[in-house]
């Protein structure tokens, strides 16, 4: 008998089951000591069951998952089953080519091969037919990937510029934090009260856990008082006590009221914020994201001189390679080649 856990491993009960008595170091007659609110053996095995459910459950990060079931549910909304035949896949590839980025189509099918897998069952994705079809689909239309554009310091400044009442303060404090930290959306509205620590120099924030750092071994980001009159350490300072946080979520939901509620900010509420201010100083809102908030420290810093490891640093990037491409786009004017000759 074959049984799945949290749909995503497979696994043999009879090893699992060799597995347990060999940790308690029991028969099936005896009575489990070691083991937690179980009484017996069958309630030992049940209370494993779940430890190993909740441990593989935690394997994939929440957000991982939701991609999956995503790219999952549009390939079955579309016709697609599991099992599929490679035949199939790449039909699917095909009808989409134009509609979605090749990005996409890469990730559906790491989702719909994971489908697979984790049932046991040969993908077809690695199929010879299936890597074709994506590599002319690359070809014929490019690989080119919406790229947001920075939120530099210029533009930074003139967006908090004059900002006022209790939404603006805390909008405020969110864009500087956001752009000094160089901090992913979901980093930012999960910042807590207890993650800060204000220190003489400026600002040291504890991220526990970062979309490269699934197995939360944290690290610390310190984010200096500034030189100019925009200050992301006084700004975040001034929220917290005009809204009167003192623990919890730091960047929260305020009502139309002006109320400040409990409950974090959403991720998607920090793009509309930073749409919202771009559009009120004259920038094409379409063009910028929450994303842009750590684009544009990016970018900035390589503007500055800054070196590329102080900037991964600052961001958490594991290589160089995920900042060449901000870093060339900032420094494409300087000892540029025409520029030598003109």
């Amino acid at each position: 008998m074959i049984f799945r856990l949290r749909n995503e491993i497979l696994i043999n009960d009879n090893n699992l089951l060799s597995l347990i008595r060999s940790a308690v170091n029991c028969t099936e007659n005896d009575d489990i000591k070691s083991a937690a609110n179980c009484t017996n053996f069958s309630s030992a095995i049940n209370c494993t069951e779940n430890s190993l459910s909740k441990y593989i459950h935690a394997a994939v990060a929440d957000n991982t998952r939701r991609g999956y079931q995503s790219d999952l549910s549009h390939f079955l909304d579309w016709g697609g089953s599991i099992p599929s035949t490679p035949e199939i896949v790449s039909q699917y590839l095909a009808e989409h080519a134009e509609q979605l980025a090749p990005a996409t189509l890469g990730r559906r099918i790491v989702s719909i091969g994971r489908a697979h897998t984790s049932r046991g069952i040969d993908s077809p994705t690695k199929s010879d037919l299936v890597k074709a079809t994506m590599k002319g689909i690359k070809r014929t239309l490019g690989t080119k990937q919406r790229q947001v554009a920075p939120l530099l310091k210029s533009d930074l400044i003139n967006m908090v510029d004059g900002l006022q009442g209790i939404k603006g303060i805390r909008d405020k404090a969110l864009l500087l934090i956001g752009f000094a930290g160089a901090f992913r959306r979901g980093e930012l509205v999960g910042l807590q009260v207890s993650d800060i620590e204000f220190v003489e120099k400026g600002l040291v924030i504890n991220l526990r856990r970062s979309k490269t750092d699934q197995e939360a071994e944290g690290r610390k980001i310190a984010i200096p008082f500034a030189r100019g009159s925009v200050c992301a350490v006084l700004a975040l300072k001034n929220w917290l006590e005009v809204a009167a946080i003192d623990s919890g979520a730091i960047f929260r939901a305020v009502s139309r009221h002006g109320v400040v509620e409990e409950c974090a900010i959403s991720s998607q509420s920090v793009a509309l914020i930073v749409k919202e201010r771009a559009l009120a100083v004259g920038l094409d809102a379409n063009n910028f994201s929450g994303h842009s908030l750590r684009a544009g420290l990016v970018t900035s810093a390589a503007q500055a001189g800054v070196s590329a490891w102080k900037i991964r640093a600052q961001t958490g990037h594991k290589s160089e390679a995920m900042l060449s491409r901000y870093i060339r786009d900032a420094n494409i004017f300087v000892d540029n080649a025409a520029g030598a000759v003109l």
